[in-house]
């Protein structure tokens, strides 16, 4: 792969991570799981957890279904205290290519604010990502969200 192309792979799977994030920072669920495979998994593990190798997560789907379900879930059933998320994401890290499959890694920070209050870290930890060309388009087969937190605010209601 030579450098340019290295470089637009890097790009590409930034602007992912930034379309990503804007999308649930604008609360814009519906579109969450358009950016996953129909097979693709979303996972929310504990890092303590993914270090010793145990599989416990506080969020597992595996399917762009069970995050319809899950979107159906935060916008029609759950009721809660509303508040703002703001996502920070670092460049991504491309850890290895493996034909049409790309890993790639990097951190991220979501910040909570309530509205008349301050506001707050909400979930801290880093992205492990399999990602794959569909179409014109790059989408994730799998994303695994290690957070850091050993405590997490109130409950995880929203995707990180």
């Amino acid at each position: 792969m030579t450098t340019e192309q290295s470089m637009l792979l890097h790009h590409q799977v930034d602007q992912l991570n930034a379309a990503y994030a804007a999308a649930l920072d604008n609360k814009r669920f519906d579109e969450w799981p358009l950016f996953f495979t129909e097979d693709g998994r979303y996972t929310v593990q504990a890092r303590e957890n993914f270090d010793r190798g145990l599989p416990l997560a506080l969020i597992a789907l595996e399917s762009q279904g069970m995050m319809k379900d899950r979107v159906y879930g935060i916008t029609q059933t759950i009721y809660h205290g509303p508040y703002y998320m703001r996502h920070v994401v670092s460049p991504s890290r491309i850890t290895s290519r493996d034909g049409a499959v790309i890993k790639a890694e990097a951190n991220y920070a979501v910040f909570r604010t309530k509205p008349g209050s301050i506001t707050e870290v909400y979930n801290v930890g880093r992205y492990i990502d399999e990602v794959v060309k569909n179409g014109d388009c790059w989408k994730y087969r799998s994303r695994l969200c290690v957070y850091d937190s050993e405590m997490i605010l109130n409950s995880l209601i929203y995707p990180v």
